[in-house]
């Protein structure tokens, strides 16, 4: 490795620290969900190394045991990962001129890699196109290990891990109480619980998820004008 990659490397690395703690935490626990689904650990691993969604891979283990559903999978996967295609649209400055890198750069994008290629001051002597692949191959290699680790960890347990799968459900409140407390006005959660709420009623337990993504889509692009004006998001952020 020249000198170029290492000094990216160095400047990369200390961003990527608090994605390390996070990644392996949840890595780890799904990992171990898994397991106890009933899946061998060689699931978990090339899933995250395939899919690279938290997210989505969380929703995926009740897919894979649910009864075979391609279109409902399809659209399914579509809504829960389709704010990359926001992300993608705002790199595009940054990612240009990658050369061959881009199609790493593309792929390993997730949520925490987006917030630093995007936010951080790179250093005028460090290479930017460097600094982005090796702020996405260490966020890549942080879940995929975390999660490898976590599956054969669920192998080697003996106790009882019943309950362990609420882990999921505890991930996604955390998530919208973060987003809750960031918002000036509750807009976009009201939206999204009423239209989740709403929809479970007319359609039921087993079919309310899509309509409710379909629905929440629909009013978010609906009033999003109303919704920025209201500036529902903190000064600071």
């Amino acid at each position: 490795m020249n000198g170029r990659r290492i000094k990216a490397l160095k400047a990369a690395f200390p961003y990527t620290i608090p994605i390390f703690a996070g990644f392996w935490f949840l890595g780890l626990a799904y990992g171990i969900y898994m397991n106890i689904s009933g899946f061998s650990f060689v699931y978990p691993m090339i899933m995250s190394m395939v899919i690279f969604g938290g997210s989505l891979e969380f929703v995926a283990v009740t897919m894979l045991l649910a009864p075979f559903a391609p279109l409902q999978t399809f659209i399914m996967t579509l809504m829960i990962q389709a704010r990359h295609i926001f992300y993608g649209i705002s790199m595009l400055e940054k990612y240009k001129d990658t050369g061959w890198k881009k199609a790493w750069l593309i792929f390993g994008m997730c949520d925490e890699t987006f917030s630093i290629n995007y936010t951080a001051e790179i250093p005028q002597d460090v290479d930017k196109g460097w600094f982005y692949f090796f702020t996405t191959l260490l966020d890549y290699l942080y879940w995929v290990t975390g999660v490898t680790i976590g599956g054969l960890a669920g192998s080697l347990m003996t106790f009882n891990t019943e309950g362990l799968e609420f882990v999921m459900t505890a991930m996604f409140v955390v998530i919208f109480m973060e987003q809750w407390m960031k918002e000036k006005a509750h807009y976009t959660a009201y939206i999204g619980v009423l239209s989740s709420l709403g929809c479970l009623l007319v359609f039921g337990s087993d079919n309310f998820m899509i309509p409710a993504m379909i629905c929440i889509v629909v009013l978010l692009t609906g009033l999003r004008g109303k919704i920025e004006k209201a500036g529902y998001l903190d000064d600071n952020i």
